[in-house]
């Protein structure tokens, strides 16, 4: 018995309409353009029921007495049914939701939005939300699988997906649709299903056939297709039993086919033509309602009833008298829907579990308690049905058998396939993708926007062609070229266009170079791949080109295309940055799991020296992100961007690491909105992007606006001044950087922007050490000081003095001393450097003859290995005279770090003006020496010796040596001595300039404590400890008046050296003038290098000794 039309009625103005049945088919529910939602007793009801839900209603489901609906305000909103009270919002949206479903029992719904988004909701409690993303176009539908594990999902992207809900990750996602830019203009809307119960097959509407996909094998099990559709199928539904399946198209035709037949049963054209935009089959008997595009309302009655037994003539339970006990009491108990009466049922039993009619009936007796007759004829009527069909089917054979296989329920077939494991699960990679451009299906889209230009690809029916824009039309005019090749990835730098296609059957994958800055006439050049090898990701520097492959291969290439170097990669690229001479390389390190991605990258330096500066080393990502931008800052420094919207920077002060400089989602509105970034500038600190509002990427028209943010460092406790200066002067190191990179590798840059820099640190750093200096953190306050240039010290000492901060102000001056020492030693290991440079170019023509240049540099180097065995056997003694104060201190230090910088630079603080910059000089003379000596002793001898002492310390140590007599050196020389003269007296002094400078007079303070150490020791018995002494004696040697003290001075100074030393000098007298003239040669040197010097002339040195301790 055909299926009868009933005339199709009005039902909402012209627009869009869904249509859906109550849960037990006592009602048709309709929504429209109209923003109401009308309560249909039958299709003759004249007065139906109206709720106004909003300006437009895109769609509407009802369950368990509530009805959702899709409204264009950008919410999900639910009404108590039949009431049509207001019952709250479940979820928001940045724009309109375009469908909205619930589960098989109405806990939870889930919508689908033109923001890309797809949320799961639950109804009771709508903070429990799950949010899926992945679709690159506005979401068309959605159906959820029956037993709660799978979500399907179609899109304009043109991609169906399928959702796993637990992990909310996607299961399979197959490419079937035309892909579109809006809903509007989608050509179907897609409305895709779940076969009930036993959700073994899904139903997609694709043009002209339904396709049917096998559950967890995802494989394409069959087509459903009938000669009379000439056009594309809109909208699928299943019969509640499952063994039909009807579908709509958009030229108003309805097809219902037996699935396991694969027979078409009913052929019914809408009387208009108009597109069947909502179908609806009911719940318990064979009837389908629909809706047209126009807002009209039409029934088909007796579908797929031989017998007739099935339909009725009105959709109310309360015409039919032979079926009125069937629907008894389904107001009441909204259980009359079989489906879900089963669900209900066999929770007691065992739950998730949906079967065939031999099931019922066991459950029916398990539950242990009567059904209602109703229910009893609503199984026995469905348990007909399926026996009927049975006879006839194949299918249903195989799926009852997979059901009965292990039992009365389906659940071994599920672990026969997914075993027992509930640990993470892998996440599918991120396919390639050029920087700065929009997803490929779109048919108005970038192909790339960066620093230089734009590139944007037309893909329509009217035109396919590219179209290029340079920002700065001075480097290039604009270009318009035909895209007959369907390039799909592009680059542009300022001397060349570079695009590349994929291959196809005939034709090979290609890289097509237009060198428009070339200054021959040839200006482009095209390059085919091997068979099977498609190009991936391209990029441009200076001079060169790159092409990642399929094949997992890199080429270079040369601006000109001569084939340059071809290299492997670890894994299948991502993205590919150029910039200068430097190539970044993102791809997949392998595979990663619960959303996140496993990256890995590659820098490497293409100039003439050759280098790799990144390993392929983990890419940091946000958690279950993935890559959307990777560039460099104009001015060099590779950065990256995930979907998160986290912004990260190389930072190459910190053995390139990657450093978090900016969240563009701080800055978003909504939380569908998104930044898209297009290029990144150090100086000024900007990052240019485009605002995109309820989507990842702009569309090409209008013209985007570029917004620019601020950079901003992850540090903590921002809102207060501390973390605020903090974030600002570490933002200001990381951010010049690059001015060092660019020093190191030759390239020019402005001396002012350092300077300013460096400036602009300073100031940060003083402002922190003055708030620190009001909290009275003052082990703080030398910390920031470490970080401070020698000026910037000097200035800190005088604010800890002037604020009455005394031990604070002792230890900056310590520092002051220590940085004058560690300036000294840089200045002459460059020295040294030069020198050696210098004398290898003299020697450049010579053998191994001994000249007079050389004799004198090995008899050093020599004298200096001797002493660093020398020093460290001293180190090991205890010394035995009170002479030896400095070395005990060192000792001591050796012992304990911390005591170093306070026992061995005391003596230089505490002593007059005058004496203090001797002190200063001596150090800026020994410091070459004692720099070589620590860097010996480390390498070679003593390790105790070698983790207790940093090389700063080191430094420090050995220039506080001028405490050191001519003997405490003596018996380092020896053995060198023995080698270049006859003499081999253990009291030889070394030759070397800076030992010559250290057999100074003693100073004022020294001559001083000698005569008042037994006062001292006799004062203090417990003092066992020489730095304690020294200590003791600084304190009472500032008590004296400033006459006794310049007595004291004085007095030094007119003391002569020992006898000792008088012979030794007598002895070496032709090596001391030799020494002397090399000294004379490096002052004359070191008087061209008054920049380098400043920082320990006279007058600061005398600020650095005596300021803090001046007697007032």
């Amino acid at each position: 018995m055909p299926a009868t039309q009933k005339p199709m009625r009005y039902g909402h103005t012209e627009g869009h309409t869904d249509v859906c049945f109550d849960d037990s088919g006592s009602c048709i529910v309709t929504c429209g353009s109209d923003g109401d939602v009308r309560i249909w007793e039958d299709l003759d009801d004249d007065d139906p029921k109206s709720i106004n839900v909003g300006e437009k209603a895109y769609s509407c489901a009802l369950k368990n007495g509530k009805l959702v609906t899709a409204v264009s305000n950008n919410t999900i909103q639910v009404h108590t049914f039949p009431e049509g009270v207001p019952d709250g919002i479940l979820t928001r949206f940045t724009t309109n939701a375009n469908h909205v479903i619930f589960n098989g029992d109405g806990t939870k719904i889930a919508a689908g939005s033109s923001d890309f988004l797809v949320k799961v909701v639950d109804v009771m409690d709508c903070s429990q939300q799950k949010m899926f993303r992945g679709h690159d176009a506005p979401v068309l539908s959605l159906s959820f699988d029956p037993k709660d594990i799978f979500l399907a999902s179609a899109s304009c992207d043109g991609s169906v997906k399928v959702w796993q809900i637990s992990d909310q990750t996607c299961a399979v996602s197959w490419p079937l649709l035309q892909k579109c830019n809006d809903v509007i203009n989608a050509e179907s809307i897609c409305r895709l299903a779940w076969q009930p119960r036993s959700g073994k097959l899904l139903a997609v509407p694709v043009e002209k056939s339904v396709k049917l996909y096998r559950r967890e094998t995802w494989s394409n099990q069959f087509d459903l297709s009938d000669n009379f559709i000439s056009q594309t199928l809109n909208v699928v539904t299943w019969s509640p039993c499952g063994q039909y399946l009807a579908a709509g198209s958009i030229n108003g035709l309805i097809i219902v086919w037996n699935v396991e037949t694969k027979d078409c049963m009913e052929r019914v054209k809408n009387e208009k033509g108009y597109a069947i935009c909502g179908l609806s089959w009911h719940p318990t008997c064979g009837q389908i309602a629909y809706t047209d595009a126009e807002g009209n309302l039409g029934l088909l009655e007796n579908v797929c009833d031989p017998s007739g037994k099935m339909s009725s003539s009105k959709v109310s339970s309360r015409v039919e008298k032979d079926y009125s006990d069937l629907f008894d009491g389904d107001d009441r108990s909204n259980a009359g829907d079989f489906l879900n009466d089963n669900a209900v049922e066999m929770r007691s039993f065992s739950k998730g579990i949906i079967n065939d009619e031999e099931d019922d009936d066991d459950l029916m007796l398990a539950s242990g308690r009567p059904r209602q007759r109703s229910h009893v004829l609503d199984d026995d009527e469905n348990s007909v049905d399926v026996t009927m069909l049975k006879n006839s089917s194949s299918l249903l054979k195989e799926e009852e058998e997979d059901d009965q296989a292990g039992g009365i329920h389906n659940l071994p077939l599920l672990t026969s396939q997914r075993p027992f494991y509930n640990g993470p699960m892998p996440t599918p990679r991120q396919k390639p993708f050029q920087s700065g451009s929009t997803p490929l299906h779109l048919t108005h889209r970038f192909m790339v926007w960066n620093s230089i230009g734009i590139i944007r690809c037309y893909n329509d029916e009217q035109d396919n062609a590219i179209d290029v824009e340079f920002h700065d039309t001075s480097i290039h005019h604009a270009t318009h070229l035909s895209n007959t090749l369907n390039y799909t990835v592009a680059d542009l730098s300022h001397e060349a266009i570079l695009l590349a296609c994929e291959s196809t059957d005939e034709l090979a994958s290609k890289l097509h170079c237009l060198h428009f800055s070339s200054w021959d006439s040839s200006k482009e050049w095209i390059v085919d791949m091997p068979q099977n090898e498609d190009i991936e990701a391209i990029c441009l520097g200076q001079g060169w080109a790159a092409a990642a492959t399929s094949t997992l291969l890199l080429r270079l290439f040369t601006i000109g295309g001569v084939q340059k170097e071809v290299f492997s990669l670890p894994g299948p690229v991502v993205s590919m940055a150029g910039h200068g001479e430097q190539l970044v390389i993102i791809y997949h390190r392998g595979t990663g799991f619960d959303g996140d991605q496993c990256l890995g990258a590659q820098l490497l330096e293409l100039g003439k020296k050759k280098k790799q500066i990144l390993h392929g080393d983990p890419l940091p990502l946000t958690r279950k992100s993935y890559l959307v931008w990777v560039g460099f800052s104009a001015e060099g420094t590779p950065c990256y961007v995930d979907s998160e919207g986290i912004v990260r920077m190389l930072n190459r002060g910190l053995g390139n690491t990657w450093t978090p400089i900016c969240n563009t989602r701080e800055h978003c509105k909504g939380k569908s909105d998104h930044y898209w970034v297009v290029g990144i500038h150090e100086k000024p600190q900007q990052l240019r992007c485009i605002p995109c509002k309820g989507s990842r990427f702009p569309p090409t028209l209008p013209r985007p606006a570029i917004a620019v943010l601020s950079f901003k460092l992850p540090y903590c406790q921002t809102a207060t001044e501390k973390g605020q200066m903090e974030e600002q002067y570490w933002r200001s190191v990381m951010f010049h950087n690059y001015l060092d990179y660019l020093a190191k590798n030759g390239y020019e840059y402005e001396e002012s922007t350092k300077n300013q820099a460096i400036k602009e640190q300073q100031e940060l750093l003083m402002k922190m050490l003055a708030l620190s200096c009001k909290l009275e953190r003052e082990f703080r306050c030398v910390e920031l000081a470490n970080l401070m240039t020698q000026n910037a010290v000097n200035l800190a000492i005088k604010y800890a003095s002037r604020s009455r901060r005394l031990i604070l102000a002792q230890r900056l001056s310590e520092l002051a001393v220590e940085k004058a020492a560690e300036l000294a030693a840089t200045q002459a290991e460059e020295e040294e450097e030069e020198e050696e440079d210098f004398r290898n170019k003299l020697n450049a023509g010579y053998s191994n003859t001994a000249t007079e240049w050389g004799q004198p540099r090995l008899r050093n180097q020599a004298e200096e290995d001797t002493e660093d065995s020398g020093e460290a056997d001293d180190i090991e003694e205890k010394p035995e005279t009170h002479n030896h104060g400095a070395v005990t201190s060192s000792n001591q230090g050796r012992i304990n770090p911390f005591k170093v910088s306070g026992n061995s630079k005391e003596p230089a603080i505490s002593g007059n003006s005058v004496r203090s910059t001797n002190i200063l000089d001596s150090m800026n003379k020994s410091s070459k020496k004692s720099t070589a000596l620590s860097r010996a002793t480390n390498n070679e001898k003593s390790p105790v010796i070698k983790p207790l002492i940093p090389k700063p310390k080191s430094k420090q140590v050995s220039a506080a040596s001028f405490f050191q007599k001519g003997a405490s050196k003596a018996g380092k020389t020896e053995e060198v001595k023995e080698e270049n003269s006859e003499n081999s007296s253990s009291e030889s002094p070394p030759v070397c300039p800076q030992n010559t400078e250290n057999q100074r007079p003693k100073t004022g303070f020294q001559m001083w404590l000698e005569e008042n150490r037994s006062n001292i020791l006799s004062d203090n018995p417990d003092f066992s400890d020489e730095a304690d002494i020294i200590k003791e004696g600084m304190v009472r040697f500032r008590v004296l008046s400033t006459e006794e003290r310049k007595a004291w001075a004085a007095k030094a100074k007119g003391e002569t050296v020992s006898d000792g030393a008088e012979a030794k000098k007598r002895k070496l007298v032709a090596d001391r003038s030799r020494e002397t003239e090399n000294q004379t040669e490096k002052a004359k040197e070191n008087l061209n290098l008054p920049k380098k010097q400043k920082p320990l002339d006279l007058s600061t040195n005398q600020k650095l000794s005596a300021f803090a301790f001046k007697q007032e």
